[in-house]
């Protein structure tokens, strides 16, 4: 007997009145009205189930430290990382565990189940990546954790670093990332772009640079990091992420520039909530929205998932784990309000981004994980429009979270008892 039956599902890719059936934590079968008996049964009633969905980029050694020691006042990417270089210090390895359980608990309840960290490896004591490792076996039977040894300081600028990426990898992180534009010079970003592929090469590690997250069109770290991919075979495991320069970038060298990037099996992550509200800073009006050129390297092939980046830390005092929020943000931002375009949003907050963290078990297909989460939308772009309630989250076919469907009573005379915003179906067919 199996353990679990879904019936009557809708799935991102627009079927409609399927079951799934698992057994053992798998999916056993994915088709229409599945005849099998199973220790539990659940009617989707034609409801969306999604994989579930995964943050490409984020920082939870930062996360939930919102107001210490102290509010960024200017809301600046440059006072937000000297104030993480004021909190550094201060911090003990009991709370950062304490905080990043805590915003994992947040990112369950939203069905959130897979997330890349970027831990900061400039403080000496590693004491961020040890507090990190702990958590990533804590959450491992309900959340897959990859960790990104970051040095936040630069990795030439700070003394040290490049030493201290490497024995972050001898520890357990799973990625190499930098940060070359923040390096004193041009050309020190460009050596360091060398030093970190060439790390990441000895080791068999993914590459994940901070790349070009500015309003500088003259930043071309990515253009480096596509060629050292090609000329250190790393096609497919390098990925750069923010490349908010791309936006000021003249229209000639981005022709140029977008197909280097897929000669390099380059993937990209935009991080939207954050991108809108750090780049542009110095600008009056008209003022540049700062995101990366999502619709452009979406269709030539280029992998394209969006990250949340921050939630409530020097950075970002907002945020709540919730990946629709960053999906709707992203295609506001980038203007992809086609169906087919907000779709893609959708897949960047899901399969995209299970791509780059190279999740071979994700999906919901036969032989997969049973991993999935059953949304109060019957369709993707519905999830996005209503940043639907997670109504159901299931790992390994277990339901780890429930949340009970979002609606409002109503007394009105000659009106619906209540209402929870979703169109009739015939108005909403798409």
């Amino acid at each position: 007997m199996a353990d679990l039956h879904i019936t009557n599902a809708t799935l991102a890719d627009g079927r409609t009145g399927i079951d799934v059936l698992v057994a053992a934590g798998r999916i056993v079968d994915v088709a229409p009205r599945i005849d099998a008996t199973a220790a539990r049964t659940v009617d989707a009633a034609g409801l969306l189930l999604a994989p579930p969905f995964v943050d490409a980029h984020f920082h939870l050694d930062a996360a939930l430290s919102y107001g210490i020691p102290r509010v960024n006042r200017s809301g600046t990417l440059l006072e937000g990382i000297a104030l993480w270089g004021e909190l550094k210090p201060r911090l003990t390895q009991e709370e950062i565990v304490e905080r990043a359980l805590a915003y994992c608990d947040w990112a369950v309840g939203k069905g959130l189940l897979a997330i890349r960290a970027h831990v900061d490896v400039c403080d000496p004591r590693l004491l961020a990546v040890e507090a990190l490792l702990h958590v990533k076996e804590r959450v491992a039977p309900y959340l897959d954790l990859q960790l990104v040894a970051f040095p936040q300081d630069g990795v030439l600028r700070s003394a040290g670093a490049l030493a201290r990426v490497e024995r972050a990898l001898t520890m357990g992180v799973d990625v190499v990332g930098g940060i070359p534009h923040f390096e004193r010079t041009m050309a020190d970003g460009a050596e360091s772009v060398r030093l970190l592929c060439e790390l990441a090469a000895r080791h068999g590690r993914l590459v994940d640079l901070h790349c070009d997250e500015s309003d500088d069109p003259q930043s071309r770290h990515v253009e480096t990091l596509a060629a050292q991919s090609v000329r250190l075979g790393l096609q497919g495991r390098v990925t750069g992420s923010h490349l908010t320069s791309m936006h000021s970038m003249d229209n000639y060298y981005v022709s140029k520039l977008i197909p280097l990037l897929v000669e390099g099996g380059v993937a990209a992550i935009a991080n939207p909530l954050i991108n809108i509200t750090l780049q542009g800073r110095h600008d009056t009006y008209p003022k540049r929205r700062g995101m990366t050129r999502v619709p452009e390297l979406m269709a030539v092939g280029v992998t394209v998932a969006f990250g949340h980046d921050c939630v409530l830390d020097p950075w970002y005092p907002l945020g709540s784990a919730d990946m629709l929020e960053v999906a709707a943000m992203g295609l506001h931002v980038a203007q992809m309000t086609g169906v087919d375009a907000m779709r893609a949003c959708f897949d960047a907050v899901t399969v995209n981004a299970a791509k780059i963290l190279h999740l071979d078990d994700y999906g919901i297909a036969a032989g997969r994980r049973a991993d999935f989460v059953l949304l109060q939308a019957r369709d993707p772009i519905e999830a996005i429009r209503l940043r639907a309630t997670r109504l159901r989250v299931f790992r390994a076919g277990r339901e780890i979270a429930r949340t009970p469907p979002a609606t409002a009573v109503l007394d009105l005379p000659g009106r619906p008892h209540e209402v929870d915003w979703r169109l009739p179906p015939a108005a909403g067919a798409r």
